[in-house]
């Protein structure tokens, strides 16, 4: 059963990627524009997953990384740099400032450390909204150039799309690749159980530092590639709502689910704008969203991709209480 449900998974992940590369095709500016959107927050939503859902390390504070990314490679290219230096420096700013953020979760954890990291979003927008001189406060950077490729530029939505889409394959090989080493197992060690993952020789220290450096990484690579997207940043984007539906998007797509935040960020960014567009639901989509969202946490609290795992589980309990009724019958039988 499990090896049949792995095939399956394995047939579905192939038919979206296949889908992902053919429907742009199909699309106009808008629908290029959207899907770009969502592989951008897929990235961003994939390092807040290692920090959240494999690390346990709960986050409120990282729509900070993804202004910090964008802000970075928009002020090198306003000073003449090229985004190809922009984009690793963006990665590498938010890598180092979310090692130092995540000092505070070696001495609080849950709902302390939450507000610890909403603290910390609440200071970056501040800065970015007041600190004219390096970003333009509330009027921003403009004119931020998309990059070009081997010659080949980006400019137009369609090409731009496919090289996000390059760019989140492979921050998602690199992802997938960490996560199957020991620093993954430890990862998920640190969540389940900190005290016997030291006990089992696990660095608690390190490991609790690099899951919040690491998923800042992602979340600078995200905002470098939305301010080439916009062309325009301003703080806005990056307060403390945008955190927390990052969090809803992970929260929703499955917290420690590889594919998490493909369907997190499909149900954050793209479903929103569909319920837009559906007759006699027009007026009403942000409320019917936040509703579903709501019921969604009721009745799904580990997220969408958990639904096989509890059908799987209910099929485990069912077939084990058959047994037992089975055995029971035997004895009584017997006796």
């Amino acid at each position: 059963m499990k090896l049949l449900n792995h095939k399956i998974a394995l047939v579905l992940t192939v038919l979206g990627a296949l889908l992902v590369f053919i429907a742009p095709q199909f699309l106009k500016n808008y629908g290029i524009y959207l899907l770009t959107y969502w592989l951008i927050f897929i990235i961003a939503t994939m390092g807040l997953n290692l920090t959240l859902g494999y690390a346990g390390q709960k986050s409120l504070g990282h729509a900070a990384f993804f202004g910090i990314g964008a802000y970075t490679v928009a002020i090198l290219m306003k000073a003449g740099f090229s985004f190809w230096l922009g984009l690793p420096m963006a990665a590498l700013v938010c890598f180092t400032v979310g090692l130092i953020l995540g000092f505070p979760a070696l001495r609080v954890q849950a709902i302390y450390l939450a507000f610890a990291t909403l603290g910390f979003n609440t200071a970056i927008w501040l800065v970015m909204r007041n600190e004219e001189w390096l970003t333009g406060g509330t009027f921003g950077i403009n004119n931020i150039a998309r990059p070009s490729v081997f010659g080949y530029p980006m400019e137009g939505n369609l090409a731009y799309y496919y090289f996000v889409l390059a760019v989140t394959f492979v921050m998602a090989g690199l992802l997938w690749g960490l996560l199957r080493s020991p620093w993954g197992k430890a990862f998920k060690a640190l969540r389940d159980n900190p005290i016997r993952a030291e006990s089992l020789g696990v660095d608690i220290r390190n490991y609790t530092l690099l899951s919040f450096a690491i998923g800042a990484a992602f979340a600078g690579v995200a905002g470098a590639l939305f301010a080439s997207l916009v062309q325009f940043i301003e703080p806005a984007p990056f307060n403390v709502a945008a955190s927390i539906m990052m969090y809803l998007m992970v929260v929703v797509g499955g917290a420690g689910y590889f594919l998490g935040p493909v369907i997190g960020a499909a149900v954050g960014v793209v479903l929103p704008e569909w319920l837009r567009d559906v007759p006699y639901v027009a007026n009403w989509y942000l409320p019917m969203f936040g509703v579903a969202v709501v019921l969604l946490m009721v009745w799904l609290p580990d997220g969408l991709l958990s639904i096989p795992d509890r059908i799987r589980a209910k099929r485990e309990a069912r077939a084990a209480s058959s047994a037992r009724a089975a055995a029971a019958s035997r004895i009584g039988a017997g006796s």
